[in-house]
């Protein structure tokens, strides 16, 4: 199964937060994890404002960083995907960096999980809607 992941649910793989378990079910050995290369800064964002706000310390933040790609099955260049990324954006009225997301899961054919609410809101009645699910709603 492939599966593109967002920064919302790659997070979880490094932190105690809500839906954490939900997150380590794509661990599952028959889940190809993709993500634009983008994903990287966002999870390196995370982890300074959770540094920043003293729910981590120096070394888990920067763990954080360093490790995401290994975690990673595959990353795709966000330069390939930025003009699809931006049309969807402009589509669903939503922000170009959430569909990135978007864009990667529709040019690989995979499922978009993600624990943003807003982008799953986004998408609803429209026909991206069939690509993404709530890590809430997901199962390997």
């Amino acid at each position: 199964m492939k599966c593109v992941v967002d920064a919302s649910v790659a997070a979880k793989w490094f932190v105690q937060e809500d839906l954490r378990a939900d997150a380590a079910q794509l661990f599952d050995q028959t889940v190809q994890r993709l993500a634009p290369d983008w994903i990287v800064q966002e999870v390196a964002h995370v982890a300074f404002k959770k540094w920043r706000d003293g729910e981590i310390g120096a070394d888990q933040a920067s763990a954080m960083v360093r490790s995401l790609p290994g975690f990673m099955t595959e990353l795709y260049s966000s330069m390939d995907l930025v003009d699809r990324a931006f049309a969807i954006a402009m589509a669903i009225g939503h922000p170009v960096y959430d569909c990135l997301y978007v864009a990667c899961a529709e040019t690989t054919d995979a499922t978009l999980v993600t624990a943003d609410r807003q982008l799953c809101e986004a998408v609803a009645g429209t026909r991206f809607a069939p690509l993404i699910r709530h890590l809430s709603d997901f199962s390997p």
